[in-house]
């Protein structure tokens, strides 16, 4: 005896966009006009849907459409499934010809604005196709975005390991240390980490990678802490540090990049690179988009 489920049991794609797109929305009218149906087709949809399963997914009322404990469960494997299919459709139509489709990409926020703007232009011209959209994110939420088929590649700081991801380096990154202009240590020549150890060293708010790799690059405990405001960008450490209230090491990549322009600040260069972190791409291991991802990466590293 056969286990297979009947084929009238089985939704279709077409349901469960409407069932990802109502909770996304809330309601039926605005489900409806996001993916372009009619509401009570779109309420027919969702009614048919909850036949072939056998339960309730929503609940109508006037405050709107509720998902139920079942309907929340099913809009999770709804989504999986969807992204599942359209990486079907991207893996198949880019198969005969990478990086011509849609291709999602995340990037670290102390990353994206200072080599994107370097990177677009070349990825245009040798993938004139390419449909790239982008997002920006910390390192641990993209990774997530990775394992659950949202992003197909993500640009983050290395070293960094994850179950299921996999990673290729494309550049190391040199810190710089960065001071008022007027600080003593800007006038020095043969600069080493033992020079911060009595310095207030600023550094981004927890949860940024790059102030474990700034600590550990420095050899300073986990623990050290910075000023008691706390940066949550490089632009705003640049102009804490410009506003003499301690000094902090920033990327080669963002120095070049523009991060401190105008700013009232000194940057010299370690008298031994220090070197923090590496730039480069993370992907699903064995994902269908692996080789665009490592074709990516080789392209990227035309620029250093």
């Amino acid at each position: 005896m056969s286990d297979r489920i009947p084929a009238s049991s089985m939704p279709t794609l077409r349901q469960l966009q409407f069932l990802t797109a109502l909770r996304a929305e809330g309601s039926f009218v605005a489900a409806a006009e996001a993916v372009g149906v009619t509401q009570p087709t779109l309420s027919a949809g969702i009614k048919d849907l909850e036949t072939a399963l056998g339960t309730v997914l929503v609940e109508r009322g006037r405050a709107g459409a509720v998902l139920t404990p079942a309907g929340e469960e099913a809009v999770d494997r709804a989504a999986r499934a969807l992204s599942e299919v359209e990486e079907l459709v991207r893996a198949a139509q880019g198969a005969g010809e990478p990086l011509s489709s849609v291709f999602r990409l995340g990037a670290i926020p102390t990353i994206a604005p200072f080599l994107l703007p370097k990177a677009l232009p070349l990825l245009k011209q040798k993938f004139p196709k390419l449909r790239l959209l982008m997002r920006e994110d910390l390192t641990n939420r993209l990774i997530d975005q990775l394992r659950m088929r949202t992003l197909d590649a993500a640009i983050i700081a290395l070293p960094y390991q994850a179950a299921g991801i996999a990673t290729t380096t494309i550049a190391e990154d040199e810190f710089l240390l960065l001071t008022p202009d007027d600080h003593p240590l800007a006038k020095r020549n043969d600069l080493s980490p033992e020079h911060l150890k009595n310095e207030e060293l600023l550094l981004l708010e927890d949860g940024h990678c790059l102030r474990e790799h700034a600590l550990s690059a420095c050899k300073l405990p986990a623990s050290r802490r910075s000023a008691e405001v706390g940066a949550t960008s490089l632009h705003t450490l640049v102009q804490m540090v410009a506003g003499g209230m301690g000094v902090t090491l920033l990327p080669k990549l963002a120095a070049e990049g523009g991060a401190a322009a105008g700013a009232h600040v000194a940057m010299r260069p370690f008298a031994e690179p220090v070197v923090g972190r590496a730039i480069g791409i993370a992907w699903r291991d064995g994902g269908p988009r692996e080789q665009e991802a490592k074709l990516l990466a080789d392209v990227l590293r035309e620029l250093f």
